[in-house]
């Protein structure tokens, strides 16, 4: 039984480059709930589903309010919705902007750590602003892994230099190595 259950992934500017690379190189059989906030534009229909599933051997789609988190399903938070876990169930809200983003990476982030304790891998990838470093910091603190892109080798290295600054990420990576660092927490528990 793998140690890690979940592993939420936030990103921004640059993301869909960057969620194409990092979730093409998982197993169609990851044994953990995959949780991506990706900024968009809610003016526009948003194909990143049908984009990454090109790519991907992970089932992706967009979550649905209510829906049981399952292993093995990359769940995608809709445009101008915030994608909150609890109780093993997806739940989607339209409540307030958090650092002007609706999704929000520090909601998501917050919400799984405290559903899922020690079980969370968060992930932090390109994008400018902040959000996702307070979500880092909870995650961290409920005795969850973090990762965060190098920022050098990202297409927007503000929000994994936002992450780091906290001084609660575990693992600085370049783009390439965060999906082997992630299979391996989820084999072998937290010893990479």
């Amino acid at each position: 039984m793998a140690y890690f259950n979940t592993v939420a992934i936030g990103t921004s500017a640059g993301g869909l480059k960057a969620l194409t690379e990092l979730l093409s190189h998982l197993p169609g059989d990851l044994p953990a709930t995959v949780l991506v906030v990706q900024h968009l534009d809610p003016k526009h229909k948003s194909l990143i589903v049908e984009l990454l599933q090109k790519h991907c051997r992970l089932k992706i789609k967009t979550a649905e309010d209510g829906e049981p988190a399952e292993p093995s399903v990359a769940y995608i938070a809709p445009p101008n919705k915030h994608l909150l876990l609890a109780d093993g169930k997806i739940s989607l809200s339209s409540s307030a902007f958090v650092h002007f983003s609706r999704p929000s990476i520090d909601l998501m982030f917050e919400s799984v750590a405290a559903s899922k304790e020690g079980n969370v891998i968060g992930v932090i990838l390109t994008g400018s602003g902040s959000d996702g470093a307070m979500g880092i910091k909870a995650i961290k603190e409920k005795g969850g892994t973090t990762i965060a892109q190098d920022p050098d080798t990202a297409e927007h290295g503000s929000m994994p230099a936002a992450a780091i600054a906290t001084g609660m990420v575990d693992f600085v990576l370049p783009l390439e190595g965060i999906a082997p660092a992630i299979i391996t927490l989820i084999n072998e528990g937290d010893g990479v």
